[in-house]
């Protein structure tokens, strides 16, 4: 049966929603939790949310778990809770976008490391001329704030540790390993939101706003990028979601008024080329992967 040019550019569009959905998620929460509980609490509103609805969605509790992979569930998600804490610390301070581009290189760096091919060394240095118009590497080299740099960096390497350690849970149902990451991710951070917002957390405007920043940034991406992944080549929906440092950049600049200089804009640019290229040019099975584990980061 053939395949009208509509429903072929379908999945194109699933993945720009689900980009474009995870980042308005983030604006609210930035813009609406971040002055009621600070970037702890909404941290743990966010995270504790997500986790309930996906284990609503998913019942993991229907599927056996094993030790080996029990353990591996934990470990990434423990390195998922410490992403989103890290990642939600730094845009105390930074731009959403820049916050986003710099969070890439961490998936970036393990994309690049498993393959180890020349062409890479192109998008190596790519990567690296972006973070070097970001990073604060000299007197004058950068407006951004230090602090908030090492914690995009430290999200960074959480980022690539959960890939990591995501891919020892890849043979698992991806509803029941993503459930149960975020159940651990959850009780990662939500102390640390308690104790940094106390009872706060339980106002009730916080819980719905809460409500809608996690289905908006978890139920909707995650629905829309199966449907995306079951009609697209991996290497396809790895160059579509790269697009998200820059979609994160374009809704700050329209919901949160974050303007970005020419050369941000710039440094953006070659980060985003920098993980088309390496999805566009990766072997099967390390796109394969890769794209797997940003398809289950993407959905916390």
């Amino acid at each position: 049966m053939s395949v009208s040019p509509l429903q072929r550019f379908v999945p194109f569009l699933a993945v720009l929603g689900s980009v474009t959905a995870l980042g308005i998620g983030t604006s609210w929460a930035k813009q609406w939790l971040f002055p009621l509980v600070g970037a702890q609490g909404t941290t743990a509103v966010r995270v504790g949310f997500s986790a309930v609805l996906l284990l609503l969605l998913w019942r993991p509790w229907r599927w056996h778990l094993s030790r080996t992979d029990a353990r591996a569930v934990v470990l990434y998600g423990a390195t998922l809770g410490a992403m989103n804490l890290m990642f939600y610390m730094s845009l105390r301070t930074l731009p959403f976008g820049l916050a986003v581009a710099i969070e890439f290189s961490g998936p970036l760096a393990v994309a690049i490391w498993s393959s180890r091919r020349a062409v890479d060394f192109v998008w190596v240095a790519l990567a690296m001329a972006g973070l070097g118009m970001l990073l604060p590497l000299g007197v004058n080299s950068s407006e951004l704030d230090p602090v908030g740099v090492m914690y995009a960096l430290g999200a960074a390497v959480a980022w690539a540790l959960y890939i990591v350690f995501g891919k020892r849970a890849g043979h698992l149902h991806a509803g029941h390993s993503v459930s149960l990451g975020l159940l651990v991710a959850a009780i990662v951070v939500v102390p640390v939101g308690v104790v940094h917002a106390g009872a706060a957390l339980l106002s009730p405007t916080v819980l719905l706003i809460g409500v809608a920043v996690a289905a908006v940034s978890s139920a909707i991406p995650i629905s829309l990028e199966m449907m995306a992944l079951k009609r697209l080549p991996k290497e396809a929906f790895g160059i579509m979601i790269s697009m998200e440092p820059a979609v994160a950049a374009v809704l700050a600049l329209v919901l949160l008024g974050e303007h970005l200089s020419a050369l941000q804009w710039l440094a953006i640019g070659c980060i985003v080329a920098a993980s088309m290229g390496s999805a566009a040019t990766a072997a099967r099975p390390t796109g394969s992967s890769a794209v797997n584990a940003k398809k289950i980061a993407a959905s916390a």
